[in-house]
């Protein structure tokens, strides 16, 4: 165990890692010790073969994958100090990670989604926040940062801060646009009350409403509805692409407004719609099946 407390004082003081990492670190490598039962410095690349082997049958490829990680780290440093002459991880490279692809809703869904009763200032609040959500594909965290001072409605217009404090500019649409300003204007102050804030969207004591705030919020408009998937505010994102690229919406605009910095990531929508295709190929073409 000498091996492993001074890996984890190199990655605390020379790599200036945080404590939540180094104890992922920690329980990686324990483990690992745990199921060679052998000393560290004579395993081979069978044992590292054997203990993938091991965990493929107790979790996932991601999981998996971070243990390799974390286990190639392991043996750089040892390597690097000459505790070993060859790492056994030298030929191991990381499990391929099965493609998933977005999970989104139907429309008639996000109709059924949005269509919930407005009585109280914070059904319209909760109405202008799912609207604008669905409208332009803001990442949560990008919603609750949204202040006051970055929308445009008379040019049905938003500006949004994403990752990297990088700015964009997004448009909205009529529905979003109408329910938004009938919020700003009939609702948001009573929320503010005695408070300064510039974020737009407020709790119940006029503050800035939280990421779990608006979670919380989705999920008690999901079960209304009666809509038995999960959603998520990335489900809502992924809605917002899936079905602007289905209506013939251009890759690239789709891009910049979701603020992905690489089309690559913007791609994975275009196999959603494939499939969507394919679907309603099967379905209704007289002669998708053979009779």
């Amino acid at each position: 165990m000498n091996y492993i407390d001074s890996y984890l004082l190199f990655l605390r003081t020379e790599k200036k890692l945080g404590d939540a990492t180094i104890e992922s670190y920690r329980l990686d490598l324990e483990g690992f010790v745990c199921f060679i039962d052998k000393e560290i410095t004579k395993v081979s690349r069978d044992d590292i073969v054997n203990y993938i082997s091991y965990l493929r049958e107790r979790m996932g490829v991601r999981s998996i994958n971070r243990h390799i990680s974390s286990l190639k780290g392991f043996y750089n440093y040892l390597l690097d100090e000459g505790y070993v002459i060859i790492s056994p991880l030298e030929e191991i490279s990381v499990l391929k990670v099965p493609k998933s692809l977005p999970k989104y809703l139907s429309i008639n869904e996000v109709d059924k989604l949005l269509d919930f009763p407005l009585v109280t200032a914070f059904d319209y609040r909760n109405k202008a926040m799912m609207e604008v959500m669905y409208a332009t594909g803001l990442r949560v965290s990008e919603l609750v940062k949204l202040e006051y001072s970055n929308v445009d409605l008379h040019n049905s217009i938003i500006r949004v801060t994403g990752k990297g404090k990088k700015t964009r500019i997004v448009p909205i649409g009529e529905t979003a646009s109408y329910y938004l300003n009938l919020y700003i204007l009939e609702y948001r102050n009573k929320l503010l009350g005695k408070n300064n804030y510039n974020e737009l969207f407020l709790n119940n004591h006029g503050k800035p409403i939280s990421r779990q705030g608006f979670n919380f919020i989705l999920e008690n408009i999901r079960v209304s509805s009666g809509i038995e998937k999960e959603i998520t505010p990335h489900v809502l994102r992924h809605s917002f692409a899936t079905h602007l690229l289905e209506g013939g919406a251009d890759l690239r605009s789709i891009q910049e407004m979701l603020g992905h910095e690489n089309i690559s990531t913007t791609n994975i929508y275009t196999e959603v719609v494939d499939d969507v295709l394919r679907e309603n190929y099967d379905m209704y073409h007289p002669r998708a099946r053979e009779e």
